[in-house]
């Protein structure tokens, strides 16, 4: 631009210069493509641009903000795009101009009105369809509801340094929580992770964009387990389920305001049985909620059912963070869920 303008304008003392400074004409970029930190060239909107990989164990869709791509802002991508492919995953990082990443995912995540991707990883720490400002939850289920794969809301951190947020006890701050894990959830989002951010130590002053080696590898080997547990028989697959608890020790397990939770739960139990899960379902919600909430608790003096005992010997030998524990809540087995010997 600015070799344009003297080239054009130059005058007085620079008149020699006009005529003489020509500019290259503008380099246009695609509103909608791919990148990769190894492709040529900063964009492309075909993916026989991208790196080949051959004998993938996957294949994960990823979606990135266009404003960094033009930045060349990409640490925290380039970082995590590389600990998708250390566990061995084809990665397609895409792009669309602007807050609604749908035409990123119709034109590289879809073919033939079907997923062609195992697995779609949200970077941008948005939601789908709206971005920071709103959220079109309506649009955003109906594009997932089509794609039918794990859907992963990551983001990195941008009010605080990577720094700041490991030191803290309170992690993401509010803002950061609403905007990028909340509003993602209503997406469908799951794997709320942090993956990269800005950090204090970062090189020339600049600050630039990095990834967070260690939390970004998790990432990778999560999105890595959910791609084969969906390759899995459903017979063999493990899943947990969450109940509502809370104030804990207060009578309050599975009682959510306004939700029939072990109604609910007795329905997805059910459902499961039905898809070929491996599911030993009582026969009504009544008998659900007793198996769960009595069961053995009267023998063991405990608030529900208790189904394993773990040594508090093998837990101290054997737990990696057993120090971070025991610094919240004291020497092992400590005084919850615990007969002074074992873990409940």
């Amino acid at each position: 631009m600015v070799r344009g303008l003297i080239d054009r304008y130059a005058a007085g003392d620079r008149a020699a210069l006009k005529g003489a400074m020509p500019a290259e004409p503008p380099r246009e970029y695609p509103e909608v493509g791919v990148y990769h930190p190894r492709m040529k060239g900063l964009m492309a909107e075909s993916t026989t641009r991208l790196p080949a990989r051959r004998k993938a164990v996957g294949t994960v869709g990823v979606l990135m903000l266009r404003s960094y791509l033009l930045g060349r802002d990409t640490g925290h991508y380039d970082g995590m795009i590389a600990a998708l492919e250390a566990q061995g995953l084809r990665v397609i990082p895409a792009f669309a101009n602007g807050l609604d990443a749908r035409p990123a995912m119709d034109a590289y995540f879809m073919k033939d009105g079907a997923s062609s991707v195992d697995a779609v990883i949200n970077l941008t720490g948005f939601s789908l369809v709206g971005g920071p400002a709103y959220n079109d939850v309506d649009a955003a289920v109906e594009a997932l509801g089509a794609l039918d794969v794990p859907y992963i809301a990551a983001h990195p951190i941008e009010f605080q340094s990577l720094e700041t947020w490991e030191k803290s006890t309170q992690g993401l701050l509010p803002l950061e929580t609403t905007m990028m894990l909340s509003i993602p959830e209503l997406d469908g989002a799951s794997v709320p992770s942090v993956f990269g951010g800005r950090s204090d130590a970062a090189k020339d002053g600049t600050r630039a964009m990095q990834a967070h080696e260690e939390r970004a590898e998790a990432l990778a080997k999560k999105t890595l387990r959910l791609i084969q547990n969906r390759g899995a028989n459903k017979a063999n697959r493990k899943l947990a389920i969450v109940l509502f608890n809370f104030p804990p020790n207060a009578g309050a397990t599975g009682t959510a305001a306004h939700l029939a939770v072990f109604e609910s739960l007795h329905a997805t139990l059910l459902r499961l049985k039905a898809e070929g899960y491996s599911v030993d379902v009582p026969e009504s919600a009544d008998a659900l909620r007793d198996h769960i909430l009595k069961g053995n608790a009267e023998q063991f003096g405990a608030d529900a059912n208790v189904a394993a005992k773990i040594s508090a010997d093998d837990h101290v030998r054997g737990e990696p963070h057993l120090a971070a524990i025991e610094a919240q809540w004291g020497p092992a087995p400590g005084r919850q869920q615990t007969d002074g010997s074992n873990i409940h």
